[in-house]
C-alpha cells in the first residue's frame, strides 16, 4: 500500500466520521423542534441513512472496518436496527478475492502446485470476511477440508487502520468526553494484529480444542463443566494460509435452515456461553471474536456449535482469571467487599469511593440477556440509570456541567477485561440476534465457583505456597508451621495468621492459606481478619488510655461525661461498672440486634438506644457478660470524654504510638478491600453447640443456641461492605494478627512500646500508612460545660468546599458528607488533636506503673472489679491450671484471640477466617506455650484432646463466647 493510498484512505475515513457526527448532532436539533409523534420516524431515517454510508465505506475499505462491522452487527442489544440489519453484510458475505490471488498465495506459502495439493478444489469461496476468505476443497487421500486463505496486503492494511481508528477514538474523547473508548482501541491495536499469523491461530485452535475436551465428548468421566461443542481439526498451517477439517453445519444467521433441521436455538447459544465459560475461568484462555460467523450448527442430531476461527484469543493468569470469576460470584452475592477485591486484583482503579454504583455496573455488566425487540426498552432503562449514577457522582462533588462532562471515574482500565467485556457483549448480541434469552448467573457460575474452588480446596498438602514465605524466627514457629499444615490437611483452616512476641520480641510471624472460600489468595502478615469481640480489649485500652491522660476517672459517673446517658435508672453507673461488665446492661442491645441487625450501623442511633435502655440489675453485684453493650458504652464514653472521635483516639491512642498504622480498624475506611479475608463457618465444628444448656454467666438473649444461630446466618452480613465499614466497638475490629500481637506485648510489659517489627516480613508492619480524617462529635453546649479543662473542640473555618475533595492515599476521592454518622469527614485529624492533652514519652503508651492492676482489676483498684469474676476491667482474666500467672486479653466469636502473660512477658494473637468453636485456636496456643514452658490458660486447654467426662459441653461452648 502505497503513501497515496494511506492518505487517501485516511481522508476517507475522517470525513465519514464528521459527516456521521454532524448528521446525528442536527438531527438533535431537529428533534427540539418536532412534535413527539415525529420524532420516532426522525432518528430511524438518521439511523438508516448512516447505517448505509457506514457500510458502504466498511465493504469499500475491508480490513479492520469490516472487523469493527462484524462487531456491531452482534450489538442488537444496544445498535439501532438499521446498523444490525445492514452490517450484518460484513458477516460472511464481502465481495470474493480474485483466484489468480488465492491461487498465488496458496502455492506460495505451501511450496506446491494447486494439483499437487488438492485432487479437488471449489473456486466458489463459502464465505471471505475481514482478513482471510475460505473455500472448501479435498485432499489428494480423499478428506475433505476448508481453505483458509490471508488476503494479499491485509497486514498493511489492518496495521494503517489501527492507527486511523485510535485517531477517531481519542477525537470523540475530545468532542464527547463520556465516550471515551481509548482504553478498547488500546487493547484492540494490541491484540488484532495476532490474527495475521496464521500458524498462532492453528495453535490457538488445537488449544481450546484440547481444552474443552472435544475429541472425547463421550468420555464417562465427564463431569458438570464439560461443554458439548466441536472444533475442526488442524490439517497443516502456514502464516498465511490454514487448511481444517470440513464440518458440515448451519449458519446462525440461517434462521430456515435451522427451523427446518429443528435446532433449538436456546439449547445452542446456552452451549456456547458455557464453552467461553469454560475457556475464560477454568482455561484462562479463551476465543475473543464470537461473533455470528464463527459459529455453526451441526446438521445431524444432536445439534451441536461447532466454533470457529481462533485468530484473536486471550491468555488470562492465574491472578487475572481468578479475579474475573470473583468479580461474577461476587456480582451474584451482591458483596462489596468481594467486588472491590477483585477489581482491586485485575488493576481497575476508581477515582471515587462509590461502592454501590460498582456494584450496579457490575450487575448491569452480567445481566441476562434480552431478545432484539426489547432492546430498545433496555437500553432506555440503561441510559436512564447511567444519567442517574452521574447526577449523583455530580452533586456530591458539587461539580459544572462542563467538569461532569470531562469526569472519568475511570482510573486505570486493564485490557483483560476489555477483552472480557467484548466477549461477553458479543454473546449477548448473538443471544439477541438468535432472539433467545440468556441468564449469565446462572450458566457461567459452576465454571467461576469451580476454578476458585480448586484453588481453595487443594491445601496444604499439594499446595508448597500454603503457608506464606516468611522467615521462620523460631523454633516453635517452624513447629507450629507443621501443625498448620496438618489441621489445614484436615480441613480445619482456611485461612490464619499468628503472630506471638516473648520479652518483647517477635517469635512467631506465620500467615498461611487464603483469603476466602471464593478468594484463593494467599493470606499474607498484613492481611486484615474480623476478630469480632476480640474488639472489646482494644476499646477497653482506648478507655484506660483516656484515664492515664486525666480525661476520665475510673470511679466517675458515666452521666456526669455523658448526659443523656443519665435517664431510665442509670444515673448510679460508674465507669468501672462498663469495664468489669456490671453496669445491668448486658441486653441492651439485644431488642435492636433481633429487630434489625443493619441498625447496628448507625453510630448515633446504637448511643441513643444506650441511653434509652435501663438497667436489668443492681450496678457492680452481678457480671453478665455485655456481648454488644460494651462497646457502645464504650464509644460512648470515648467521645464524649474526649470530646474527639472514636477512632481518632483509636489512632491517636494505640495505632500509631506501636506503628501498626494499616493493619487494625475498628470500621475499615475505603481502599483496603483487597486485604480482607472473607468469613465462611464451619458447620460441622458449630453443630456440637447445638445442644448444650444454658450457661448461669451470660445473658438470656446470648446463650449457646442464639450464638450458633448469629454464627451461621450473620456470617454473610458480616462480610457485607456497609457492615464492615460500620463503627461497631464491641465486634467489628478487622486486624492483622501481628498488629493485635504488639498491641498485647505492650500491654504486658505496662505499656512499653516493643521492638521494631521484624523488617524480615514483607510487607513491613505500618506500611500502608492511611490518614483518616474524622469530625468532632456532636456536644451540645450544656455538655461542654460539664467538663471544660478536659475538652477542647477546635472551630474549622471551611471557605472553599472544594478543599473537601481530597484525594487520600487509597487513591479515592473522598465525598463530603454532613451526617455525623459518618466514619470519614472533611475535618483533619491532626488539627483536632487536644492541645491540653499529656505528651506520653515515645516508648511508652500509659505512664501508670500500677497500669496492670488497672487492667485487671486487681490490686488497689480491686474494689472496681468482682473479685470472683471472669472479667477484670474490661480484659477477660484467663486463670491457669499450673500455677498463678496474669493472663489476661480477649477472644472473639469464631476463635480469633489476643492475649498477655505479664509473668513471662509473652503475647499471643490468632486471626482465622473459618468461624468454629475454638479448636484450632486452642490447639495453637497449647503447643506454642507447652513449647515455651509457659502455662497453658485454662481457656485454652480444653481442646488439647478430644473433650469428655460431665464438663465436655462448657469445654465446647466457653471458646467461642467471649
Amino acid at each position: 500500500m502505497g503513501r497515496g493510498n494511506i492518505y487517501r484512505r485516511r481522508v476517507r475515513i475522517f470525513s465519514m466520521a464528521v459527516i456521521v457526527y454532524l448528521d446525528y448532532k442536527s438531527v438533535q436539533q431537529r428533534e427540539k423542534w418536532t412534535s413527539k409523534s415525529k420524532q420516532s420516524a426522525l432518528w430511524e431515517k438518521a439511523h438508516e441513512r448512516n447505517a448505509r454510508r457506514v457500510l458502504n465505506l466498511m465493504i469499500e475499505l475491508e480490513g479492520l472496518w469490516v472487523k469493527l462491522g462484524q462487531y456491531l452487527s452482534t450489538r442488537a442489544d444496544v445498535l439501532p436496527a438499521a446498523y444490525i440489519r445492514l452490517l450484518k453484510q460484513l458477516q460472511d458475505a464481502l465481495p470474493p478475492r480474485p483466484l489468480e490471488e488465492i491461487y498465488g498465495t496458496i502455492q506460495k506459502e505451501l511450496g506446491k502446485s494447486m494439483d499437487e495439493l488438492f485432487a479437488n478444489f471449489i473456486d466458489e469461496p463459502l464465505a471471505t470476511a475481514s482478513i482471510a476468505q475460505v473455500h472448501r476443497a479435498t485432499l489428494l487421500n480423499g478428506q475433505e477440508v476448508v481453505v483458509k486463505v490471508q488476503h494479499d496486503g491485509i497486514k498493511t492494511v489492518i496495521l494503517e487502520d489501527l492507527k486511523s481508528a485510535k485517531s477517531i477514538i481519542d477525537w470523540i474523547a475530545w468532542a464527547e468526553p463520556q465516550y471515551n473508548f481509548n482504553p478498547m482501541i488500546d487493547e484492540w491495536c494490541r491484540e488484532a494484529p495476532k490474527e495475521l499469523d496464521f500458524n498462532q491461530e492453528a495453535e490457538n485452535t488445537r488449544k481450546v480444542a484440547k481444552n474443552l475436551g472435544c475429541r472425547d465428548q463421550y468420555d464417562i468421566n465427564m463431569n458438570a463443566n464439560r461443554v458439548d461443542v466441536l472444533i475442526p481439526d488442524v490439517i497443516q498451517s502456514t502464516e498465511k494460509v490454514l487448511v481444517l477439517e470440513y464440518m458440515d453445519g448451519i449458519r446462525l444467521n440461517d434462521s430456515e435452515a435451522l427451523e427446518a433441521f429443528g435446532v433449538n436455538k436456546q439449547k445452542i447459544v446456552e452451549e456456547i456461553t458455557r464453552a467461553y465459560s469454560h475457556q475464560i475461568y477454568v482455561d484462562g484462555f479463551f476465543n475473543g471474536d464470537p461473533h455470528p460467523g464463527n459459529f455453526l450448527v451441526s446438521k445431524e442430531s444432536p445439534h451441536r456449535p461447532i466454533l470457529l476461527d481462533f485468530g484473536l484469543t486471550k491468555k488470562l493468569t492465574t491472578t487475572i482469571k481468578q479475579a474475573l470469576a470473583k468479580m461474577f460470584l461476587a456480582s451474584a452475592e451482591g458483596d462489596h467487599v468481594a467486588l472491590l477485591s477483585a477489581f482491586a486484583e485485575m488493576g481497575l482503579k476508581f477515582r471515587l469511593d462509590l461502592p454501590e454504583q460498582a456494584m450496579e455496573v457490575t450487575t448491569v455488566f452480567f445481566r441476562a440477556t434480552t431478545p432484539a425487540n426489547e432492546s430498545y426498552k433496555t437500553m432506555k432503562e440503561l441510559t436512564d440509570q447511567r444519567v442517574k449514577n452521574m447526577k449523583v457522582i455530580q452533586e456530591k462533588m458539587n461539580l459544572d456541567q462542563k467538569e461532569m462532562k470531562r469526569f472519568n471515574p475511570v482510573d486505570a482500565f486493564p485490557g483483560d477485561i476489555i477483552i472480557f467485556g467484548r466477549v461477553l457483549n458479543l454473546l449477548r448480541g448473538l443471544s439477541s440476534t438468535m432472539n433467545v434469552r440468556i441468564v449469565y448467573l446462572d450458566i457461567m457460575r459452576p465454571f467461576a465457583e469451580s476454578v476458585l474452588s480448586g484453588y481453595i480446596n487443594r491445601g496444604p498438602s499439594v499446595n508448597s505456597r500454603w503457608i506464606f514465605d516468611t522467615p521462620v524466627h523460631s523454633d516453635v514457629e517452624a513447629k507450629l508451621r507443621q501443625l498448620l499444615i496438618e489441621l489445614g490437611s484436615n480441613d480445619k483452616i482456611l485461612g490464619i495468621q499468628v503472630c506471638a512476641y516473648k520479652d518483647g520480641e517477635v517469635i512467631i510471624d506465620t500467615a498461611a492459606g487464603v483469603l476466602g472460600k471464593y478468594d484463593p489468595r494467599p493470606v499474607q502478615p498484613d492481611s486484615l481478619f474480623p476478630v469480632f469481640s476480640a474488639t472489646k480489649g482494644i476499646a477497653a485500652g482506648m478507655l484506660h488510655w483516656l484515664v492515664d491522660n486525666g480525661k476520665l476517672k475510673l470511679d466517675e459517673n458515666v452521666a456526669n461525661i455523658w448526659p443523656a446517658f443519665g435517664s431510665n435508672g442509670k444515673d448510679a453507673i460508674k465507669v468501672h461498672h462498663v469495664l468489669n461488665h456490671t453496669s445491668g446492661l448486658h441486653n441492651a442491645m439485644a431488642d435492636m440486634n433481633q429487630e434489625n441487625p443493619l441498625l447496628m450501623l448507625d453510630w448515633d442511633q446504637c448511643l441513643d438506644r444506650i441511653c434509652r435502655s435501663a438497667p436489668e440489675t443492681e450496678p457492680g453485684k452481678e457480671q453478665l457478660y455485655h456481648y454488644l453493650s460494651f462497646g457502645w458504652l464504650c464509644g460512648g464514653i470515648i467521645e464524649h470524654a474526649s470530646g474527639k472521635k472514636f477512632q481518632e483516639i483509636l489512632e491517636e491512642a494505640i495505632v500509631r504510638p506501636l506503628h501498626i498504622e494499616g493493619e487494625l480498624y475498628i470500621g475499615i475506611p475505603p481502599g483496603v478491600e483487597s486485604r480482607l479475608a472473607a468469613l465462611t463457618v464451619d458447620k460441622d465444628e458449630l453443630s456440637k453447640l447445638s445442644g448444650l444448656t444454658s450457661r448461669s454467666d451470660l445473658p438470656s438473649t446470648f446463650q449457646p443456641q442464639q450464638i450458633v444461630q448469629s454464627a451461621t446466618s450473620f456470617t454473610p452480613l458480616l462480610n457485607a461492605l456497609q457492615v464492615r465499614r460500620a463503627i461497631i466497638p464491641a465486634a467489628n475490629g478487622h486486624v492483622s494478627a501481628r498488629a493485635l500481637a504488639r498491641y498485647y506485648a505492650a500491654l504486658a510489659d505496662g505499656g512499653k512500646i516493643p521492638q521494631p517489627h521484624s523488617s524480615a516480613s514483607e510487607p513491613s508492619l505500618g506500611s500502608h500508612p492511611h490518614n483518616p480524617e474524622f469530625s468532632a462529635p456532636k456536644i451540645t453546649a450544656n455538655e461542654r460545660g460539664w467538663r471544660p479543662k478536659r475538652m477542647t473542640i477546635p472551630l474549622i473555618n471551611r471557605t472553599n468546599d472544594s478543599e473537601d475533595l481530597e484525594a487520600n492515599r487509597d487513591g479515592f476521592t473522598r465525598i463530603p458528607t454532613t451526617d455525623s454518622s459518618s466514619n470519614y469527614s472533611s475535618f483533619n485529624s491532626s488539627s483536632n488533636v487536644d492541645r491540653d492533652s499529656r505528651t506520653h514519652s515515645s516508648t511508652k503508651i500509659f505512664d501508670n506503673p500500677r497500669i496492670i492492676d488497672q487492667f485487671l482489676g486487681t490490686g488497689e483498684y480491686k474494689n472496681f472489679a468482682l473479685p470472683s469474676g471472669g472479667f477484670g476491667l474490661g480484659f477477660k482474666r484467663f486463670s491457669s491450671i499450673d500455677g498463678p500467672t496474669l493472663v489476661f486479653g480477649h477472644s472473639g466469636m469464631g476463635g480469633s484471640t489476643g492475649f498477655c502473660d505479664v509473668t513471662n512477658n509473652f503475647s499471643i494473637a490468632v486471626t482465622l477466617n473459618k468461624v468454629a468453636i475454638g479448636a484450632v485456636t486452642a490447639r495453637i496456643v497449647h503447643l506454642v506455650c507447652s513449647e515455651l514452658n509457659i502455662p497453658v490458660p485454662a481457656d485454652f486447654t480444653r481442646f488439647a484432646a478430644a473433650p469428655r467426662g460431665p464438663d465436655s459441653e462448657s469445654n465446647y461452648a466457653s471458646p467461642i463466647i467471649n
